[in-house]
């Protein structure tokens, strides 16, 4: 059995040699001989982020971008409609409006289809419109 202080050493001195019992020559290997080696060094988490950010520099998948191109642009209509339906309820929700400006940044990408990013120019219009609105109430 093998105790280890805090930082992973042993407390005791290993002996070298085997143990011998009595005189009939059957001996136990000596099971401290070898100490274990343990690493000092903590691992490197700047090369994991490194290669993450590496990793999104890479092209991605045009049929990926207009997907997610276009979930933005749905979710930008989708905080505008709960808009519309909070001004003709006589409420104007302060998440709503927050939500709106989420959706704004989010519109700010390209998609790399010269037509989805006309439509979400002109959604961003609206939702830059529509935060103007709301800036004077």
């Amino acid at each position: 059995m093998r105790i280890y202080g805090p930082n992973g050493t042993t407390l005791g001195t290993p002996s070298s040699s085997a143990r011998k019992t009595s005189s009939s020559g059957f001996t136990l290997p000596d099971m401290t001989a070898a100490p274990e080696a343990r690493s000092t060094a903590a691992p490197k988490a700047s090369a994991n982020i490194d290669a993450l950010l590496a990793l999104q520099g890479v092209e991605e998948d045009p049929v990926e971008r207009r997907k997610r191109s276009v979930a933005r642009g749905r979710g930008a209509l989708d905080v505008l409609d709960d808009l519309k339906i909070g001004l003709l309820a006589g409420n104007l929700d302060a998440s709503t409006v927050h939500r709106l400006r989420d959706a704004a940044a989010n519109l700010k990408s390209s998609s790399g289809d010269p037509g989805l990013d006309a439509v979400l120019a002109e959604i961003e219009l609206r939702v830059e419109v529509e935060l103007a609105k709301a800036g004077r109430f």
